[in-house]
């Protein structure tokens, strides 16, 4: 404690705090959905939290951090369910919700520092037609430095691929971990350095994001006899190029029974599908059911809503599916797969028929590398760490991936065990003592250590 004091000292006229509960609160995100990293992560905690109001501060807090050894953990709005946002090790939590500046908005791009929450964003670019490409289900309160640094894809995804497709991050300016740190530029390719590296490449002081065409957003829920047809028809849309969209998202019964605020829109026993569609697109959307015989029947359909007080169908998708769950039943976790594009139906009817009741059916379409494929975040029924790593082999044993949300490293959340060699590389140079985030890269070794 020393160290910190020294520390808290140097950086006085910083806004910080030790204050016991506030720190707390802030060195947690959402790793409860995960009964495997409840257990682990629980009593983490860091030793204090401050507050940079701009990129020099950024660049001073890192300085007397390296000074003293003590670690640092980025955090935007704390949304993240891999324990992005929790120190393993202590020290400081460095909330960067005070780096909310639009540095400038131009036809198809922003320049943004990483604070600022994603609606907010999308409320300022809306009114010259333009919107962000993809959010999360947490748009609300997730910022977009958490986006770039802790997320994948989201809501638009099914248009746009995920963060990591060439394009969706134009440029990151970050600031070193050294005892005089750089504040380094990263365009196009080398922006993947920071890119979902839970913060342990560098500290993001501003984001450059392309943006997309500003539609009028209608919602609609679609009530199918079987989680298949809904399936069946979603990748129908999702295939069909003229149909401008953001969200197709098929979800089995029972799932839906969950979801209170359009509970009446959800028939029993039937599964939906949750779809954003540009209002011209709607027509499309219709006909394409109509001559379908997955007897598909529209339920619900409305502009997409996000003031106050409402609540937008997307807040229903994604990882929002689980928590609309949890709030249920604490007894449930999930998975995050990726079904193989080749053969996208033939593996989704697999899965879904091989774990019957201990696995609900969610998916979410998306394109990777340019083909159309699905993202499964099934509801899982939680029995032991043991069945649940046996569900995990099983899916890959048949070709699905699996980034496994009930690990907090960078490595064991993916299928091939190991880090981007291009972040690999680039923590070598800009945090050479491991202190942004340790131990959330396995494969890192600081510098001098043996």
């Amino acid at each position: 404690m020393e160290e910190l004091d020294r520390l808290l000292n140097d950086l006085s006229d910083i806004p910080h705090t030790v204050e016991p509960a506030l720190v707390r609160q802030k060195s947690r995100d959402f790793f409860w959905y995960s009964p495997v990293l409840d257990r682990q992560l629980r009593g983490c905690s860091a030793q204090a939290i401050v507050s940079p109001r701009d990129e020099a501060d950024v660049v001073r807090i890192a300085a007397a951090c390296f000074r003293y050894r003590v670690p640092i953990t980025a955090r935007g709005g704390g949304t993240g369910n891999y324990g992005q946002a929790v120190p393993l090790h202590g020290g400081v939590v460095l909330d960067m919700t005070g780096l909310d500046t639009i540095e400038w908005q131009r036809p198809g791009m922003l320049r943004v520092g990483p604070g600022r929450k994603m609606i907010d964003i999308d409320r300022e670019t809306r009114p010259s037609g333009w919107e962000l490409r993809m959010h999360p289900s947490t748009k609300r309160t997730a910022t977009i430095g958490g986006f770039v640094g802790g997320g994948s894809g989201g809501i638009g995804s099914v248009t746009w691929g995920g963060l990591r497709e060439p394009g969706n991050v134009a440029a990151a300016r970050i600031v070193t971990m050294e005892a005089e740190p750089r504040v380094v530029e990263l365009r196009e390719g080398e922006a993947q350095a920071v890119n979902h590296a839970y913060g342990t490449t560098g500290l993001i002081t501003a984001l450059e994001m392309p943006l997309a065409p500003a539609w009028n957003w209608i919602e609609m829920i679609v009530a199918f006899p079987t989680f298949m047809d809904a399936v069946r028809f979603s990748y129908a849309i999702a295939l069909a190029d003229g149909i401008v969209k953001k969200l197709l998202s098929p979800i089995a019964w029972p799932t839906p029974d969950a979801f209170r605020q359009v509970r009446g829109h959800c028939p029993d026993g039937q599964a939906i599908l949750i779809a954003m569609v540009a209002a011209s697109s709607v027509p499309a959307f219709k006909s394409v059911l109509a001559r379908r015989h997955d007897s598909g029947t529209i339920t619900f359909e409305q502009p997409t809503a996000e003031a106050p007080g409402e609540v937008p169908l997307y807040e229903f998708t994604w990882n929002h599916t689980t928590l609309q769950m949890l709030k249920r039943d604490r007894g449930v976790t999930y998975l995050q797969a990726l079904h193989p594009a080749g053969r996208l139906l033939d593996s989704v009817a697999e899965i879904a028929e091989l774990f019957g009741d201990e696995l609900t059916p969610h998916l979410e379409f998306l394109r990777v590398g340019g083909q159309v494929t699905a993202s499964g975040l099934p509801i899982v029924r939680f029995t032991t760490e043991e069945r649940l790593g046996a569900i995990i082999a099983e899916h890959r044993a048949r070709g699905v991936s699996i980034a496994d949300p009930h690990v907090f490293t960078l490595e064991d959340g993916v299928g091939h065990k190991q880090v981007d060699a291009d972040q690999l590389s680039f923590k070598r140079h800009a945090d050479p003592a491991g202190l942004l985030n340790p131990g959330k890269m396995r494969s890192f070794q600081a510098v001098g250590a043996g």
